[in-house]
């Protein structure tokens, strides 16, 4: 309750409904199931908020993907369709429309960027040459290595910390504060020590606390977020100062779990397999943790270090405290982990897990009248098996046979009006496991900010055994397979050296067939899916102290036809490959440039080329478009795109701008995800960040940009500005808002492969306030708007109320509310006397 209904989404709404995962952690306290706030810097922390506002700023179609990105949005609201996006209104029923002027648009975006690129890597390597070394990658003074002792006997992790290493150890007691004083010694003391065996890493903690009858420990699922008393022990394994894991345990005993990546980005749909207990006494309360190695890409060989972190939430003081931080005015969590020294020599077992399975599965449903292949009951067996192993030290194979995806949870059901497909997150274990390894073009850099512009992904993994795509000839009965069988993927990810981080998956799905039957009792079959190979790797290398950084990924799809009609409907073969990297431009890492350059190569029939270049990605039908057109004859098309940012990554001020292209002809959706091609797209913004405790206000950011829009016929497309701000009392309540101003434009999708149409002047705006979380009884509220010179407009409101009355039980009442009027998209008529429509008339409603 409190989330709007998913029957009708928007093209924004569709691009960005899912993950969870975004498995991204959003802030202690805040609604959604999440970490500690490792995360939590100046920008990240705002942009983070005006995602969450029930305003239908568009957000990136992986969330899984990437935790470290500010996304910004148009002025769209989040549920009326094509139209929702453009307000549009015309007289009757038809769209008013008009030609724009074009000029040809010209192609030296590319050479510009790479030109910035090789420019600034040369300083950049000198100014990381001349560096001092004392200092961490961020300037700041080295942190006291943390040690970790050897087991002399068995530690029971039972949350007693009776064991004679917990009190004999070497004990971390540093924690400062992040919240609510930054950089302020914490106001409880807490110690940690860390202990090691041939297989595992333990880690015992002891949080005091004057009052133990007011530690908040409340039950919850694994990974959610409820407010309670929390320890975390982030590990930087590798050593490479960027990628990593992160476990929790809260004072009831739930656990937390994930993966860091990009210095700053977290995942939390990773689970491992790990032992954690917490137990509150007269002191205070303890948490023991038994990590596996097995469960981590680690070096077994010599003595190694790793990076190490520990962080304690007290919701009742609205405190969060960390060993290392990373303060809201900077960038950077992983790079400023102390050591961890004292492991060695540990000869761990060989690490290998096989699990094989056996499901039965039975339908009893009501039988049409006549139907073949339904007798109203149905049971099926089915077997197969996986296996999870190391190669080397560096490396981890997982391989499936026929893998089993039956606790999957299942897709929503959603009525797609939109001419975008609708994303699917990704929840099958194979899969999401090592996930953040193929994440491309966003590294380097702490913030990532869009406006009007969504990133293909690259790799979108629910392409592999998706539903056949092809055709189903009519007939009175069908038996169609629901998804594409996966007779076998293997998945091997980590470190080819100790320099390149290295993955790459190949798959092979089985040829489906539709079971088809007539009235007149004859069967027969037809091939829906053919025999596929998916394949894609990718790899990535820091450098020069991490200040420069360069990756690459490729994918192949090739497909086995056995029925030509098939040849008419998918490509045969598609390829795509790309490179990205990073450059700080100056020796304290104020300025971030990067980005990605990407191609793309598809081959198939000539018919199935035509479906291409006038599928909704494309629409070259476009009747006044001059720079694009149907080629009727084209046995293959090749594309390409980039997209680069700069970015100042410290300071109170912020600054963020980048410029991206999609050439007409890129196409990666046969083992990505990409929404539309032929766009060029840049934005300008800044903003200002108040992180000094006040008389009333912890922190306070407010952003300003200013983006724009055009096709590669020169056409103006979308384009305004927008602002948006974030405030946060020292009573722990919270306040978002937003607005923006879209001035006139054109539109050349409105009318799905018709030609442009006029998106008169829109406004939008919207806010949020939320209570004190940590409290049993809390409450929140959101609105949105948008108006338009069209006619269109759209008003909603969502109060909630949330009431936790023991550590067991939570109680949420959310009503909405929704008004949206405006045209939404119909059909197009043939009309020969619509000369000013190209002979069309295009219907709206």
């Amino acid at each position: 309750m409190g989330e709007r209904p998913h029957a009708l989404l928007s093209r924004e709404r569709q691009a960005g409904r899912g993950p969870a995962h975004r498995p991204e952690p959003l802030l202690a306290g805040g609604r959604g199931d999440v970490p500690l706030p490792h995360d939590g810097g100046g920008c990240r922390f705002a942009g983070r908020r005006q995602r969450r506002l029930r305003a239908p700023l568009p957000r990136r179609a992986r969330a899984r993907r990437g935790a470290v990105r500010c996304e910004e949005g148009g002025g769209a609201h989040p549920r009326g369709g094509a139209v929702t996006a453009r307000s549009h209104r015309s007289a009757g029923a038809r769209a008013r429309l008009r030609l724009g002027l074009r000029s040809r648009l010209g192609r030296p975006v590319f050479a510009a960027m790479m030109f910035a690129w090789l420019a600034s890597a040369p300083q950049a390597a000198r100014a990381a040459g001349a560096a001092a070394p004392a200092d961490d990658a961020r300037g700041k003074p080295a942190r006291a290595a943390i040690r970790a002792v050897r087991l002399g006997g068995r530690v029971i992790v039972d949350g007693v910390l009776s064991e004679p290493v917990w009190s004999d150890g070497p004990a971390c007691t540093t924690f400062v504060q992040r919240i609510p004083r930054e950089g302020k010694p914490a106001t409880l003391r807490t110690e940690v020590r860390v202990a090691y065996d041939d297989d595992a890493l333990y880690i015992g903690a002891r949080m005091y606390d004057p009052a133990p009858d007011s530690i908040l420990a409340r039950l919850a699922r694994r990974d959610a977020s409820v407010a309670a008393d929390r320890f975390a022990v982030y590990l930087d394994p590798y050593h490479d100062r960027r990628t990593g894991y992160y476990f929790m345990v809260n004072a009831a005993g739930t656990l937390a779990d994930g993966t860091l990546a990009n210095d700053v980005g977290s995942d939390k749909s990773w689970d491992g397999v790990w032992a954690g207990r917490a137990r509150v006494d007269e002191h205070g309360w303890c948490v023991e943790m038994r990590i596996p190695y097995s469960q981590m890409r680690i070096e077994r060989a010599g003595s190694p270090i790793w990076g190490i972190d520990f962080a304690r939430s007290i919701p009742r003081r609205r405190e969060e405290d960390f060993v290392a931080y990373r303060p809201r005015k900077e960038s950077g969590f992983v790079s400023r982990f102390p050591d961890l020294e004292g492991i060695d020599r540990v000869t761990p077992g060989p690490a290998i897990e096989v699990m094989p399975y056996v499901t039965s599965k039975g339908q009893y449903l009501t039988r049409d009248p006549g139907d073949p292949f339904h007798d109203g009951s149905e049971v099926a067996w089915n077997g197969g098996g996986d296996l999870r192993m190391r190669i080397a030290s560096r490396m981890t194979l997982n391989a499936t046979v026929n893998p089993d995806f039956g606790q999957v949870e299942a897709d929503p059901e959603v009525v797609n009006l939109t001419d975008v497909e609708t994303f699917l997150d990704e929840k099958r274990p194979f899969f999401v496991e090592g996930a953040s390894m193929f994440d491309f073009g966003r590294q380097g850099a702490s913030e990532y900010w869009d406006y009007q512009w969504t990133d293909p992904l690259f790799f979108y993994s629910r392409r592999v055994g998706r539903v056949p795509q092809g055709d189903v000839p009519d007939a009175s009965f069908q038996d169609v397979p629901a998804a594409a069988r996966i007779l076998g993927a293997v998945k091997l990810t980590g470190r080819i050296t100790p320099d390149w981080n290295f993955g790459t998956l190949h798959a092979v799905t089985d040829r489906e067939m539709a079971r088809l039957a007539g009235d007149d009792g004859r069967t027969w079959v037809s091939e829906v899916e053919p025999l596929t190979y998916y394949g894609v790797a990718r790899g990535q290398r820091a450098f020069a102290n991490r200040r420069l950084g360069i990756g690459f990924i490729g994918t192949a799809a090739l497909r086995s036809f056995d029925d030509p009609a098939l040849r008419t409907q998918l490509n045969s073969a598609s390829f795509l490959g790309g490179i990205d990297g990073w450059a700080y431009l100056d020796a304290r890492r104020t300025w971030a440039f990067s980005g990605w350059t990407s191609g793309t190569h598809v081959r198939g029939d000539p018919a199935q080329m035509i479906r291409l270049q006038s599928n909704p990605v494309r629409y070259f039908q476009r009747p006044d478009a001059h720079h694009v057109e149907v080629d009727s004859a084209a046995t293959s098309l090749t594309g390409w795109g980039s997209r680069y940012w700069i970015n100042k990554e410290k300071g109170a001020t912020q600054f963020n701008a980048a410029i991206g292209t999609l050439s007409p002809k890129y196409e990666a959706n046969d083992l990505g995800y990409q929404e539309r091609s032929d766009i060029v797209n840049a934005h300008i913004g800044t903003g200002y960040q108040w992180t000094r405790t006040g008389r009333l206000r912890r922190y306070q950011s407010v952003k300003a940009a200013a983006y724009g829009n055009w096709d590669f016929g020169g056409n103006a497309l979308a384009h305004g500005v927008q602002t948006s701000g974030y405030s946060e009392f020292n009573n722990n309540e919270t306040w978002s808002y937003y607005g923006s101003y879209r001035p006139q434009s054109l539109d050349n999708r409105l009318t799905r492969g018709g030609p442009l149409t006029l998106a008169p002047t829109s406004w939008t705006a919207g806010t949020e306030f939320q209570t004190d979380t940590q409290h049993p009884l809390y409450f929140y509220i959101s609105g949105d708007g948008l108006w338009s010179e069209s006619g269109t407009s759209y008003v909603a409101g969502y109060p909630a109320v949330e009431w936790k009355p023991t550590a067991a039980v939570n109680l949420k009442v959310g009503p909405g509310w929704e008004r949206f009027h405006g045209d939404a998209y119909v059909t197009t008529e043939d009309d020969p006397l619509a000369t000013e429509t190209f002979g069309k008339r295009y219907v709206f409603a």
